[in-house]
């Protein structure tokens, strides 16, 4: 078994683990308990009441977090018919066929993000079996299958998340970094939540989110108090 820090005892001695908190106090909590020798991420996790094996359940899409998300995203855009917009718009990379052809023959993967309008679908359909594991396959429902590339590089880079549900039922998101002020945090938090809330589907029933936890990298889990 892995020996823990120091540093890493006293951040989960500062937590207690049966208690919920409000978020303005796990917010104040997780940057407390940031370890990390960089600039930790701060991730959330929401477990929710659905079942993913039924397509009505399954929660996805995007949001453009108010304060960002404090990384620099590198964008790829896919298009035959779009290069230029892509290109103005401050895209990293473009082009077609070849760049997929690259991905596919060298392995490359020098981007964050994957942009692509419909005519190649059918194109990016053949490696989808490489994209979909590593969450690179534009959708539509994310934003990232569109004709206007503009906005969608802009949404991207100004803090764009996408969010899906796993096996079990959760959704895990970042909010931001360690280094961000609390109320940068909180608002991030509070938009993603009203996104989960309002795509609630209508076959569940009872209780929908069943916990909502925060974390900075490698430190320890901070449970929510959930506000209905």
């Amino acid at each position: 078994m892995a020996k823990i820090s120091k540093k890493l005892k006293v951040a989960y001695g500062k937590v207690d683990h049966n208690q919920t908190y409000v978020i303005a106090e796990a917010v104040k909590l997780a940057k407390d308990t940031s370890v990390a020798k960089f600039d930790a991420t701060i991730d959330v996790a929401f477990n929710l009441n659905v079942d993913p094996r039924h397509a009505d359940q399954q929660i996805r899409g995007a949001v453009v977090l108010p304060a960002g998300t404090g990384k620099t995203q590198k964008v790829l855009v896919l298009t035959k018919t779009k290069a230029a917009d892509a290109e103005a718009a401050g895209a990293d990379y473009v082009g077609a066929v070849e760049l997929i052809q690259k991905i596919q023959k060298e392995n490359w993967f020098d981007f964050d993000v994957i942009i692509a309008t419909p005519e190649m679908m059918a194109e990016l359909g053949k490696i989808g079996k490489i994209l979909g594991p590593k969450g690179l396959m534009p959708n539509p429902k994310t934003g990232t299958v569109t004709m206007d590339v503009k906005k969608a590089i802009d949404d991207v880079k100004k803090g764009k998340v996408e969010y899906r549900t796993d096996k079990e039922g959760n959704v895990h998101s970042v909010i931001g970094k360690a280094s961000f002020k609390p109320e940068d945090l909180i608002a991030n938090y509070n938009t993603l939540l009203d996104v989960i809330k309002k795509a609630k589907p209508q076959s569940v029933k009872g209780t929908y989110i069943k916990n909502i936890s925060i974390s900075a990298t490698m430190g320890p889990g901070i449970k929510i108090t959930i506000e209905n």
